[in-house]
């Protein structure tokens, strides 16, 4: 699978350009139907591995997403294929995913980080590429120093544990380094303190709003949908081999989570960029995640990878739904857009739908990761249910709110009513909508990885 996907991010440079891109969908569809059937086989604690690369239900879980929000990055970017530049669209997208997917699938902790790291380039090359405005080249250097500044630390991290272990394998690592009280509590937030930053916690989530909104329908739909989730891989994998860690920093990143949570969920309510609103709803529901993730609880790790299938699918649509707006519209802006549902009412259909998947309604997938996750933190205390209740009620909130503004009032004149009703458009949608519900018939292939 590994030289199939070397041999994939090359091919765009070689095939002529109208068949370009249906080979690739072709290819990535035929990897997804492959990751699905090795789904229905009997799934024990590790499902692959040989000396470099190992899957098990969690990695074989964020594959399959990274597959399937790939291929309807590259549908909802068909504007691309009218340009020159389609052939180097195409093979950055790929590298983007064979980096991910190598990321997710390395035995090695410095052959993750290496992945890690690789992911950031041809991100940020989508931005600077494709990016609307010149604001593009700040929203890059932002994700890169924060991003690169973290991860330093984590390098320390892994040669250091290789010093006193003799490998980084992540199967065979059995006890983290033996240190003073003080030091173990440096050892741990530099360990971790790459995946807060991707994931993003509040405080270090500056990043994210900008690059999100500089970035390309494809760029922001990868970025939502996928890189994020490298934060909650790497927080479980790093967790699962050091428990001690959580017990560490529980008491300050538990509530911090929860607290940035709740200040984030009122900036999406002071937004007047639709885009910027959708970037920082994902700030809150990563901070929830996080919580979960810091309970030390079963249920908080279920409910972490839960919450980032549901929401990789939830904020892709989103980001793809704004593209569309925006194609429509030729503005971001919540004050300009008014009364779509008069000109499209099928595509107030959609947006009503991904509004209730982002407050977490049922029957959603999004509704258990919640349930899970708020379960798991009031299992360490009560005193948190009051951020618990701010982060669903503003959630709940910011929701109805993009809702309301875009599809009620009097409609803008200035539209381009012929983007909307691109069949395309419909069948991008109904691919994210349809997983995230199927996935709600059978939760235990997300719930039962540990």
């Amino acid at each position: 699978m590994m030289m199939f996907l070397i041999l994939l991010m090359f091919s765009p440079l070689l095939l002529p350009s109208k068949m370009n891109w249906y080979y690739m969908i072709f290819n990535y569809a035929l990897l997804l139907v492959t990751l699905i059937l090795k789904g229905f086989t009997p799934m024990t604690s590790i499902m692959y591995v040989n000396t470099l690369f190992f899957m098990d239900t969690l990695a074989w879980a964020l594959i399959l997403l990274t597959l399937w929000v790939s291929i309807l990055s590259i549908l909802a970017s068909q504007y691309i294929y009218l340009t020159p530049a389609r052939n180097l669209f195409l093979t950055l997208s790929f590298s983007l995913v064979l980096s991910l997917t190598l990321c997710f699938l390395a035995q090695n902790m410095i052959l993750f980080y290496i992945f890690f790291e690789v992911a950031l380039i041809p991100t940020l090359l989508l931005i600077l590429t494709w990016g609307y405005q010149p604001e593009r080249l700040q929203a890059g250097m932002y994700m890169m120093l924060y991003t690169i500044s973290a991860s330093l630390p984590l390098l320390v991290s892994i040669l250091l544990l290789k010093s006193s272990n003799g490998h980084t394998n992540f199967l065979l690592i059995t006890s983290p380094l033996i240190l003073s009280p003080l030091l173990m509590k440096i050892w741990s937030l530099q360990l971790t303190l790459a995946f807060l930053v991707k994931l993003p916690l509040y405080i270090v989530h500056l990043w994210l709003p900008k690059a999100h909104v500089e970035a390309p329908v494809a760029g922001s739909m990868i970025l939502a949908g996928i890189l994020l989730k490298l934060g909650v891989y790497g927080l479980l994998r790093i967790t699962s081999l050091f428990p001690l860690i959580l017990s560490t920093l529980s008491y300050f990143i538990l509530p911090l989570s929860l607290i940035g949570a709740s200040i984030t969920s009122l900036i999406c309510l002071r937004q007047t960029d639709f885009k910027a609103l959708i970037a920082y709803s994902s700030v809150g529901h990563m901070g929830l995640v996080a919580g979960g993730l810091f309970s030390n609880i079963t249920w908080g790790w279920q409910g972490a990878l839960a919450m980032s299938i549901a929401h990789g699918l939830c904020s892709s649509a989103l980001f793809a739904l704004a593209n569309m707006l925006y194609t429509t519209t030729q503005t971001r802006s919540l004050f300009l857009i008014k009364g779509l549902q008069t000109f499209f009412p099928v595509m107030t259909l959609w947006w009503f739908l991904f509004s209730i998947c982002n407050m977490a309604a049922p029957p959603s997938l999004n509704l258990l990761s919640e349930i899970m996750l708020m379960t798991s933190v009031l299992a360490i205390s009560y005193s948190m249910i009051l951020p618990l209740m701010t982060i669903s009620f503003l959630s709940a909130a910011y929701s109805l709110f993009l809702y309301i503004s875009t599809q009620h009032g009097n409609p803008s004149k200035q539209m381009n009513t012929l983007v909307m009703m691109m069949p395309n458009n419909y069948f991008i949608l109904s691919l994210h909508l349809v997983p995230l519900l199927l996935t709600m018939l059978t939760p235990a292939i997300l719930t039962n990885w540990m």
